[in-house]
Protein backbone atom coordinates (compact mmCIF):
# COMPACT_ATOMS: atom_id res chain seq x y z
CA UNK A 1 0.00 0.00 0.00
CA UNK A 2 1.90 3.24 -1.15
CA UNK A 3 0.07 6.47 -0.69
CA UNK A 4 1.64 9.61 -0.25
CA UNK A 5 1.22 13.47 0.09
CA UNK A 6 3.04 15.72 -2.03
CA UNK A 7 5.12 18.53 -0.55
CA UNK A 8 3.20 21.05 -2.34
CA UNK A 9 1.16 21.51 0.59
CA UNK A 10 3.41 24.33 1.33
CA UNK A 11 2.87 26.96 -1.06
CA UNK A 12 -0.31 29.46 -1.04
CA UNK A 13 -2.23 30.38 -4.00
CA UNK A 14 -4.39 33.95 -4.96
CA UNK A 15 -6.05 35.51 -7.75
CA UNK A 16 -8.44 38.30 -7.99
CA UNK A 17 -11.33 36.34 -7.58
CA UNK A 18 -12.83 34.41 -4.65
CA UNK A 19 -11.33 30.89 -4.15
CA UNK A 20 -13.58 28.12 -4.52
CA UNK A 21 -13.55 24.19 -5.27
CA UNK A 22 -15.26 21.65 -7.20
CA UNK A 23 -15.21 17.96 -7.84
CA UNK A 24 -13.70 16.72 -11.35
CA UNK A 25 -15.16 15.73 -14.38
CA UNK A 26 -13.94 12.89 -16.82
CA UNK A 27 -13.17 16.28 -18.94
CA UNK A 28 -10.74 17.60 -16.20
CA UNK A 29 -8.39 14.45 -16.71
CA UNK A 30 -5.82 15.16 -19.35
CA UNK A 31 -5.32 18.92 -16.73
CA UNK A 32 -4.98 16.57 -13.71
CA UNK A 33 -3.04 13.78 -15.03
CA UNK A 34 -0.10 16.03 -16.69
CA UNK A 35 0.32 18.81 -13.73
CA UNK A 36 0.17 15.46 -11.34
CA UNK A 37 2.98 14.16 -13.75
CA UNK A 38 4.99 17.69 -13.00
CA UNK A 39 4.76 17.23 -9.41
CA UNK A 40 5.99 14.19 -9.22
CA UNK A 41 8.62 14.72 -11.53
CA UNK A 42 9.52 18.14 -9.61
CA UNK A 43 9.13 17.10 -5.91
CA UNK A 44 12.75 16.70 -4.83
CA UNK A 45 11.90 14.28 -1.45
CA UNK A 46 11.00 10.85 -2.91
CA UNK A 47 13.09 8.60 -4.77
CA UNK A 48 13.10 7.87 -8.21
CA UNK A 49 11.94 4.89 -8.05
CA UNK A 50 9.07 5.99 -6.11
CA UNK A 51 8.60 9.23 -8.77
CA UNK A 52 8.28 6.17 -11.62
CA UNK A 53 5.84 3.72 -9.68
CA UNK A 54 3.49 7.04 -8.78
CA UNK A 55 3.66 7.94 -11.91
CA UNK A 56 2.34 5.02 -13.51
CA UNK A 57 -0.31 3.69 -10.47
CA UNK A 58 -1.99 7.45 -10.78
CA UNK A 59 -3.06 6.68 -14.47
CA UNK A 60 -6.00 8.04 -16.02
CA UNK A 61 -7.89 5.00 -15.78
CA UNK A 62 -6.91 5.28 -11.83
CA UNK A 63 -7.86 8.58 -11.41
CA UNK A 64 -11.18 7.93 -13.30
CA UNK A 65 -11.96 4.99 -11.05
CA UNK A 66 -11.69 7.97 -7.93
CA UNK A 67 -14.32 10.11 -9.76
CA UNK A 68 -16.57 6.90 -10.01
CA UNK A 69 -16.34 6.14 -6.37
CA UNK A 70 -17.16 10.15 -5.64
CA UNK A 71 -16.07 12.69 -7.82
CA UNK A 72 -14.58 14.86 -4.75
CA UNK A 73 -12.07 12.31 -4.82
CA UNK A 74 -10.16 14.37 -7.44
CA UNK A 75 -11.01 17.69 -5.59
CA UNK A 76 -10.46 20.74 -7.85
CA UNK A 77 -9.53 24.66 -6.75
CA UNK A 78 -10.69 27.75 -8.68
CA UNK A 79 -10.14 30.93 -9.15
CA UNK A 80 -12.27 33.08 -12.44
CA UNK A 81 -13.15 29.59 -13.28
CA UNK A 82 -9.69 28.83 -14.10
CA UNK A 83 -8.60 25.23 -12.15
CA UNK A 84 -5.53 26.46 -9.54
CA UNK A 85 -4.65 23.11 -7.82
CA UNK A 86 -6.27 19.60 -6.78
CA UNK A 87 -6.12 16.84 -4.01
CA UNK A 88 -6.42 13.64 -5.04
CA UNK A 89 -7.47 11.26 -2.37
CA UNK A 90 -9.15 7.67 -1.98
CA UNK A 91 -10.72 5.44 0.47
CA UNK A 92 -9.06 2.28 1.91
CA UNK A 93 -10.02 -0.07 4.71
CA UNK A 94 -12.20 3.11 6.65
CA UNK A 95 -10.05 5.64 6.61
CA UNK A 96 -9.37 8.62 3.93
CA UNK A 97 -6.04 8.88 2.40
CA UNK A 98 -4.83 11.82 1.23
CA UNK A 99 -2.72 10.90 -1.88
CA UNK A 100 -1.59 14.21 -3.66
CA UNK A 101 -1.68 17.48 -3.62
CA UNK A 102 -0.85 20.63 -5.68
CA UNK A 103 -1.47 24.13 -6.30
CA UNK A 104 0.10 25.35 -9.83
CA UNK A 105 3.29 27.52 -9.44
CA UNK A 106 2.11 30.16 -11.60
CA UNK A 107 -1.16 31.03 -8.70
CA UNK A 108 1.42 30.61 -5.69
CA UNK A 109 1.80 34.53 -4.48
CA UNK A 110 -0.30 34.93 -1.23
CA UNK A 111 -2.43 32.55 1.75
CA UNK A 112 -4.55 29.99 0.25
CA UNK A 113 -2.76 26.72 1.26
CA UNK A 114 -4.99 26.35 4.30
CA UNK A 115 -7.71 27.60 2.87
CA UNK A 116 -7.55 24.44 0.64
CA UNK A 117 -6.64 21.96 3.42
CA UNK A 118 -9.37 23.33 5.69
CA UNK A 119 -12.01 23.29 2.71
CA UNK A 120 -10.71 19.47 2.05
CA UNK A 121 -11.56 18.42 5.89
CA UNK A 122 -14.63 20.34 5.71
CA UNK A 123 -16.10 18.50 2.86
CA UNK A 124 -14.75 15.13 4.01
CA UNK A 125 -16.40 15.75 7.70
CA UNK A 126 -19.24 14.06 6.68
CA UNK A 127 -19.98 11.24 8.19
CA UNK A 128 -18.55 8.72 6.39
CA UNK A 129 -14.68 8.42 7.76
CA UNK A 130 -12.78 8.02 11.23
CA UNK A 131 -10.42 9.70 9.79
CA UNK A 132 -7.38 11.22 7.26
CA UNK A 133 -4.67 10.22 6.26
CA UNK A 134 -1.40 11.30 4.39
CA UNK A 135 2.59 9.90 3.94
CA UNK A 136 5.15 12.85 3.78
CA UNK A 137 8.95 12.74 4.08
CA UNK A 138 11.04 13.90 6.74
CA UNK A 139 12.65 17.60 5.89
CA UNK A 140 9.25 18.01 4.58
CA UNK A 141 8.74 20.68 7.36
CA UNK A 142 6.67 23.68 5.52
CA UNK A 143 3.96 20.49 4.33
CA UNK A 144 4.09 19.59 8.59
CA UNK A 145 3.41 23.24 9.55
CA UNK A 146 0.40 23.33 7.17
CA UNK A 147 -0.75 20.22 8.19
CA UNK A 148 -0.25 21.13 12.08
CA UNK A 149 -2.02 23.99 11.88
CA UNK A 150 -5.08 22.20 10.05
CA UNK A 151 -5.05 19.70 12.85
CA UNK A 152 -3.17 16.68 11.56
CA UNK A 153 -0.77 14.71 14.12
CA UNK A 154 2.30 12.92 13.56
CA UNK A 155 2.08 9.42 14.57
CA UNK A 156 4.81 7.92 13.53
CA UNK A 157 7.52 7.50 11.19
CA UNK A 158 7.57 4.74 8.96
CA UNK A 159 10.98 3.04 9.02
CA UNK A 160 11.90 1.28 5.39
CA UNK A 161 8.45 1.81 4.85
CA UNK A 162 8.01 2.70 0.91
CA UNK A 163 10.92 1.19 -1.33
CA UNK A 164 12.92 1.31 1.55
CA UNK A 165 12.90 4.90 2.82
CA UNK A 166 11.42 6.49 5.89
CA UNK A 167 7.54 7.81 5.88
CA UNK A 168 6.35 10.14 8.55
CA UNK A 169 2.24 9.17 8.74
CA UNK A 170 -0.08 12.02 9.94
CA UNK A 171 -3.40 11.53 10.68
CA UNK A 172 -6.17 14.04 11.35
CA UNK A 173 -9.57 12.97 12.98
CA UNK A 174 -12.73 13.56 11.16
CA UNK A 175 -16.44 12.46 12.79
CA UNK A 176 -17.60 8.56 11.90
CA UNK A 177 -21.44 9.16 12.16
CA UNK A 178 -23.07 6.65 9.62
CA UNK A 179 -22.75 3.01 9.62
CA UNK A 180 -20.90 0.81 7.10
CA UNK A 181 -17.66 2.24 4.80
CA UNK A 182 -17.03 3.20 1.55
CA UNK A 183 -15.19 0.08 -0.27
CA UNK A 184 -12.90 2.10 -2.65
CA UNK A 185 -12.39 2.00 -6.38
CA UNK A 186 -14.62 -0.68 -8.97
CA UNK A 187 -12.00 -2.86 -10.99
CA UNK A 188 -12.74 -5.43 -13.19
CA UNK A 189 -13.11 -5.44 -17.21
CA UNK A 190 -16.33 -4.52 -17.32
CA UNK A 191 -16.03 -1.67 -14.99
CA UNK A 192 -12.83 -0.42 -17.08
CA UNK A 193 -14.12 -0.67 -20.28
CA UNK A 194 -17.30 1.04 -19.60
CA UNK A 195 -14.88 4.34 -17.83
CA UNK A 196 -13.01 3.85 -20.96
CA UNK A 197 -16.32 4.50 -22.84
CA UNK A 198 -17.35 7.57 -20.61
CA UNK A 199 -13.61 8.83 -20.95
CA UNK A 200 -14.23 8.88 -24.44
CA UNK A 201 -16.65 10.81 -24.97
CA UNK A 202 -15.64 13.00 -22.14
CA UNK A 203 -16.79 17.15 -22.63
Amino acid sequence: MTDTVASSLAVEVTAPGKPSYRPARYSDLDLVRNRLAEVIAETPYYSATFKAYESARLSKQYLAALIDADPHHVMLFERDNKVVGFMISGPELGTLWLYWSYLFPEYRRASGVVWAMKTFINHWDNGRFHKIATYTKEGNDAAAVIMTRTGYKHIATLENHIFGEDYQLYERPLTKAVDGYDHGTSGGIKNKLLRRLKMAFAR
